[in-house]
This record gives structure tokens, C-alpha cells and sequence, in this order.
């Protein structure tokens, strides 16, 4: 898929004039790329000792084959979360206002007027984290508060994909947890607030614009839920990733990142 997908599109104009071989790309080992190690998050404040534990057990693994670990810097990235729910809410208002019922969207019928179709439609076709981010969005972009919080939320988007860059120097791939604790329970997070801080390994990356891709490396001593590693590599440099994917896919396998599940009877 990704070799189908990769390249230019005449027919898109946001597409590239880049190709890539990912198949071959999984063909070759790990020996000789050099892993970045981000000392900011691997000292992020509520990184649970378990996950910082698998994760250096996956950088080990990668070296065990033939890799060199190497600690890269961030210095920006506690900015990160700040920056992202500035950004994104607004984009998201931007975006999903094309989303009008007549062009795009669910249609909510029988209304005797426009209005009241596209209230009643978008009401309806979004959902309470899409309507949250619209309202936020549509505060941030308003007068008087662009320059107070869109503007300088650029400015710390261009520090972050700064520090990708002077980290990418020194490596080829990024390895770092995706979230700073185990996967969590079904509804077991509700607020908000609490949900955007799991993401506080991620966002970095949807900022700079960089590849990301996260996989299983393990389960929780404790809870037996999975836990994750994410992988970073440059702009168009996704190979990189699927190379060091590969290599960890092949010694962890899927048994041993699997939590096994009830069968949903009551009492289990």
C-alpha cells in the first residue's frame, strides 16, 4: 500500500515529487543506522518506569543488531501540547467547514429552511471532540486573539521542526514511547484534558511534519495492556522507519505484545 500510495499525484496537488522502495526497504537489517534517544522524554515528567523500561528494552534490541544509539535533544518539546491545541482546534474550524450537508457531510432532511438544516446537520454529524475543537478553533481565530495565541503557536511550530532537524543530523530514526503510561480501559478516561496529556510523545512529531509510526514492544507488568514504542524518522525519509520497524517486528513477534482478551461474559 505504501508503494501504491507514494509519489505524485497529478491528479493532488498537495503530493509529492518523492518516491520510495518499502518493500526493499523491510528487506535490509538495522546494522550501521543510528538511533536517536530523546533525552527529553525519556526524563518527561509521569513516564511510568515500566514504559521507559520497554522502551530502552527495544533501543537495546535495536543495538543487539547492529545499531548505534545516540542521544538527541529537543528543547522545545514541552512546548509541544501547547502549540498542537492552538493549532489544531483551529485548522479543525477551518477544515470542517466545508462540511455544510449539501457538498459534504451527513444530510439532516426535512427541514424548511438552510439554516436549519445546517444546524441540525452538523449538530448531529459531529461528534463531542469535533464540536469541541470547532468552538475552540472558531475563539482562537477571532480578533484580538489571533495575535494573542495562533501567531506565537506558529512561532513555537517552527522551534520544534527546527529541533527535528539539528536531531536528524545525528540520526536516522527516532525511537521514543508513544504514550507515557499503558494503554488505557475502555472509558476509563473521560476528561478531556487528561486524554491530550497521553499524547504528549506524539504531538511533537504532527507539528514538525515529520513520519511517526507506533508499535506494540511489550505489556504492562501490572496491567497486562500493551504498550507502545513510536518510531520518528525525517521528511520523506519513511524507509528509515520501516527498516527499524522491521527489525523490531522480527524480534518481539506477536506473541509477546498481545494482552489477551475475556469474552465479555459478566463476572470476567
Amino acid at each position: 500500500v505504501m508503494d501504491a500510495i507514494c509519489g505524485h499525484d497529478e491528479l493532488d496537488c498537495t503530493s509529492q515529487q518523492v518516491k520510495a522502495d518499502f518493500r526493499a526497504a523491510c528487506k535490509q537489517d538495522v546494522a550501521g543506522m543510528r538511533i536517536g534517544i530523546v533525552k527529553e522524554f525519556m526524563e518527561a515528567d509521569g513516564l511510568t518506569e515500566e514504559v521507559r523500561e520497554r522502551t530502552l528494552e527495544a533501543a537495546a534490541k535495536l543495538e543487539a543488531a547492529g545499531a548505534e544509539l545516540v542521544e538527541v535533544e529537543l528543547p522545545h518539546v514541552d512546548a509541544a501540547i501547547s502549540a498542537y491545541y492552538v493549532l489544531g482546534p483551529c485548522e479543525a474550524f477551518s477544515n470542517l467547514a466545508r462540511f455544510d450537508s449539501v457538498r459534504y457531510g451527513l444530510c439532516d432532511e426535512g427541514h424548511k429552511d438552510l439554516g436549519g438544516q445546517y444546524e441540525s446537520s452538523r449538530a448531529k454529524g459531529f461528534g463531542p471532540e469535533a464540536k469541541r475543537r470547532i468552538m475552540l478553533g472558531s475563539y482562537l481565530l477571532s480578533a484580538g486573539v489571533y495575535e494573542k495565541y495562533y501567531y506565537p503557536a506558529q512561532q513555537v511550530r517552527t522551534l520544534i521542526t527546527q529541533d527535528y532537524t539539528s536531531a536528524y543530523e545525528k540520526c536516522d530514526v527516532i525511537l521514543a514511547p508513544a504514550s507515557p503510561r499503558t494503554a488505557f480501559k475502555f472509558g476509563e478516561i473521560s476528561d478531556p484534558a487528561t486524554m491530550y496529556l497521553s499524547d504528549v510523545f506524539t504531538i511533537s512529531l504532527n507539528i514538525a511534519g515529520n513520519g511517526g509510526m507506533s508499535m506494540p514492544c511489550g505489556l504492562g507488568r501490572e496491567t497486562g495492556l500493551p504498550i507502545g514504542v513510536q518510531l520518528m524518522s525525517p521528511q520523506f525519509k519513511d524507509e528509515n522507519m520501516f527498516r527499524v520497524a522491521m527489525a523490531l517486528e522480527k524480534e518481539y513477534g506477536t506473541a509477546p505484545v498481545a494482552p489477551e482478551f475475556s469474552d465479555g461474559k459478566a463476572g470476567e
